[in-house]
C-alpha cells in the first residue's frame, strides 16, 4: 500500500510521461538479480526491459532512497512502453543490497562495477545515466570511467564541490546536513529536529539524542576549513578532480533555492570545453524538489518544472535520434517571468549599482542612498545566541521547506537585533545577473561571531521578498579557507559573497537589507567563542557594530545587466 505522497510522486511520473510525444506501445518484463561487486558484496538490482528482439537504449540509476522504490518503477515502466531498458540499482546497504551503508564512500566501486556490467548486457546498445541528488553522486563519481556504451547523463541537484555544500565561513549548514543525516543514519533517529540543531557541544549530538555514534557526521561537523585534510584528500578530493576529465554531454539542471546551486555552478565551469560545447546546464525558480518557490508570483506558463519530461526528451535525442546536442546555458530571470538562453555562463562588462549605508530614519531602521554620506556613523545590536533569528526565506534549506525561497518578509522593525536599511523607490527596472556582494565595516566585543545580511526588494505595494542571504563570520572573514585571529573591538572589512542569481527588481521597487548575526537553521548558531563550531559547549551574548559614511563605506553591490 502506497503512502498519499508515494502515490502523488507516482501520479506525477505518468503524468508527465502523457505529455511525451511518443506513445507507450511496448510490452516489458522486469526482474531482480544480487549484482556481485566484489568484497563480498552483492548489490539488489532491478532491471525493466521491453519485450523487443535485438538491442536497446537504456537508463540506469543507483539510488540509496528505497522509500522512493514505486517512484522508480513508475518511471521504469514508462520508458519500457517507449522502447528502453531502465535499470536501477540500491546503493551498499541500503534497499535489500548487502554491506553496510556509509554515505558515499563506495559509490565509485560499486558504480563503476555495475555501470561495465550493464554495458556487457547483450540486449545493451547505448546508456544514459540520470539521477537527481544523491542519485546524481552516484553519475558524477563515475563520470570520468565509463563504458564506450554510455552516451550522456542527465544530472541534477548536485555538485562535485561538497565543501561549498556544506559550510559557509565556518558555519555549517544545518537544514541540509544535519537534517538529511538524522533521516540517512542507517538507523530510525527519533529525535526533534530543531533540538538536534541546537545542542552543544554538537560533536556529542548524536551519541546523546540520537542513540548512536556516527563517526562520518563527525568528520562533517569538524572539518571546518576548505583547506582541512578531510576535503582535500580521498574520495572529496577525488570527486572534485573529476569533472575537469568529462568528455560527453551532460544535462546540469539546478534551482535558484536549491542547497548545491553555488556548487553545481562551481563544477559546471570545471568541465572541458569540449564538454560543455554539447552540454546543457538549467536553472530554473525550484528548490531540490523542483517546487517553484516564489511567494505570491504568477507566470505565464514559465515555471516549466517538469524534470521527468526533460529527462526523457534528453535521452531520446542523443540515444534515440543520435543527436548531439548544442552547449547552451539557461536559467529563469526572476521578476520577469522569462527564460533567458546564452552559450556562456559568465557575463562580461556588466554594470553596477552601489547603495551606500546611510542616516538612520527611525528605530533599528536606516537608509539607503547612492552616494556615500559624508559624515561617519554606526549602529550596534546585541546578539544572543539562545535567541537566534530564524530561517524565513532561503536557498540552502532542505528539511524546513515551508521556509525555503523567496518568500513574503516580515515588516520594518519586527525584532531589535535585526537592522534595517531601506532605499527611495528606484527610478528604472533593474536586472541582476550573478553575484550581488555586500561589503560591510564591523566590529564586535567577542573573539569572534557572526553577521548576516538578507537582501529584500520591497515592491510598490509594500510587501518585501527576499532575493538571498548572505552569512560570513569574523574568524573566516572574506572567505578565508582558514581560520584568521580577530581581536575583539578591532574594526575589519567583511564582504558577503551571495550565491547566483538572475533577478529583475521593478522601476519603483526599493531595495533592503536586514543585518542581523544569525539564520537558522539554514545555518548553525554561532556561539560567540573562537574555535569549532562543533566543539562549542556555552554561548555568550555579543555586541555587534556596523560602521557607515565617510571614510567607512558600507555598501550593497548589484551586477547590472543590459538584457
Amino acid at each position: 500500500m502506497l503512502t498519499k505522497e508515494q502515490q502523488e510522486q507516482v501520479n506525477r511520473v505518468h503524468e508527465e510521461f502523457r505529455q511525451c510525444s511518443d506513445r507507450p506501445e511496448q510490452k516489458y518484463v522486469n526482474d531482480e538479480i544480487m549484482l556481485d561487486v566484489g568484497e563480498g558484496i552483492k548489490l539488489r538490482t532491478i532491471i525493466y526491459r521491453p519485450k523487443l528482439e535485438g538491442t536497446v537504449p537504456t537508463i540506469m540509476v543507483r539510488t540509496c532512497y528505497p522509500d522512493n522504490d514505486p517512484v522508480y518503477r513508475a518511471t521504469a515502466e514508462e520508458y519500457c512502453e517507449r522502447g528502453y531498458a531502465y535499470v536501477y540499482q540500491y546503493c551498499r546497504g541500503t534497499g535489500g543490497s548487502e554491506g553496510d551503508w556509509e554515505p558515499n564512500v563506495n559509490e565509485r566501486h560499486d558504480g563503476k562495477v555495475t555501470i561495465d556490467w550493464v554495458c556487457d548486457q547483450t540486449w545493451v546498445e547505448s546508456v544514459g545515466y540520470c539521477g537527481c541528488s544523491y542519485l546524481s553522486l552516484t553519475g558524477w563519481v563515475i563520470a570520468d570511467i565509463l563504458p564506450n556504451k554510455v552516451k550522456t547523463m542527465y544530472l541534477t541537484h548536485y555538485g562535485a564541490f561538497r565543501f561549498i555544500s556544506a559550510y559557509k565561513d565556518g558555519l555549517f549548514r544545518h537544514d541540509v546536513l544535519t537534517a538529511w543525516s538524522m533521516e540517512n543514519a542507517g538507523y530510525p533517529v527519533k529525535a526533534d529536529y530543531l533540538e538536534s540543531c541546537k545542542f552543544r557541544p554538537q560533536i556529542k549530538v548524536d551519541e546523546k539524542l540520537w542513540g548512536k555514534k556516527i563517526d562520518w557526521y563527525r568528520k562533517w561537523i569538524t572539518s571546518t576549513d576548505a583547506d582541512d585534510i578531510y576535503w582535500n584528500t580521498g574520495f572529496w578530493s577525488q570527486l572534485k578532480d573529476i569533472p575537469s576529465h568529462v568528455h560527453i554531454p551532460l544535462y546540469i539542471g539546478e534551482g535558484w533555492y536549491d542547497h548545491h546551486l553555488a556548487s553545481a555552478l562551481e563544477t559546471y565551469k570545471t568541465l572541458p570545453q569540449d564538454c560543455r560545447d554539447h552540454s546543457c546546464l538549467l536553472i530554473g525558480a525550484w528548490n531540490h524538489g523542483f517546487d517553484v518557490c516564489l511567494q505570491d508570483r504568477s507566470s505565464k506558463g514559465n515555471f516549466e518544472n517538469s524534470d521527468t519530461l526533460r529527462a526523457y526528451n534528453w535521452f531520446r535525442n542523443i540515444l534515440v535520434n543520435n543527436r548531439i546536442p548544442e552547449g547552451t546555458v539557461k536559467y529563469y530571470i526572476i521578476g520577469n517571468d522569462t527564460w533567458f538562453e546564452r552559450k556562456t555562463f559568465e557575463i562580461v562588462n556588466q554594470g553596477e549599482s552601489r547603495f551606500y549605508l546611510g542616516a538612520r530614519t527611525s528605530e533599528n531602521i536606516y537608509s539607503l542612498s547612492k552616494k556615500n554620506t559624508k559624515e561617519n556613523s554606526s549602529f550596534s545590536f546585541q546578539y544572543d545566541p539562545e535567541n537566534p533569528v530564524m530561517t524565513h526565506g532561503a536557498e540552502s534549506l532542505l528539511h524546513t521547506r515551508e521556509e525555503q525561497g523567496s518568500l513574503r518578509q516580515e515588516q520594518l522593525g519586527y525584532r531589535a537585533d535585526v537592522i534595517s536599511c531601506i532605499s527611495e523607490p528606484t527610478h528604472e527596472d533593474m536586472t541582476v545577473i550573478g553575484r550581488i556582494k555586500v561589503h560591510l565595516i564591523v566590529s564586535s566585543d567577542v573573539d569572534d561571531t557572526a553577521f548576516a545580511v538578507k537582501i529584500i526588494e520591497v515592491m510598490a505595494d509594500g510587501n518585501a521578498y527576499n532575493m538571498r542571504t548572505c552569512i560570513t563570520t569574523l574568524g573566516y572573514r572574506n572567505s578565508s579557507p582558514k581560520r584568521i585571529p580577530y581581536q575583539p573591538k578591532e574594526k575589519v572589512c567583511i564582504d558577503f559573497d551571495g550565491w547566483d542569481l538572475a533577478w529583475k527588481i521593478h522601476k519603483g521597487s526599493r531595495i533592503r537589507i536586514d543585518i542581523t548575526s544569525s539564520d537558522f537553521p539554514q545555518y548553525s548558531i554561532h556561539s560567540n567563542y573562537a574555535g569549532c563550531w562543533a566543539l562549542q559547549d556555552k554561548s555568550r551574548v555579543a555586541l555587534q557594530t556596523v560602521y557607515f559614511g565617510g571614510t567607512d563605506e558600507s555598501y550593497i553591490s548589484f551586477p547590472i545587466s543590459s538584457i
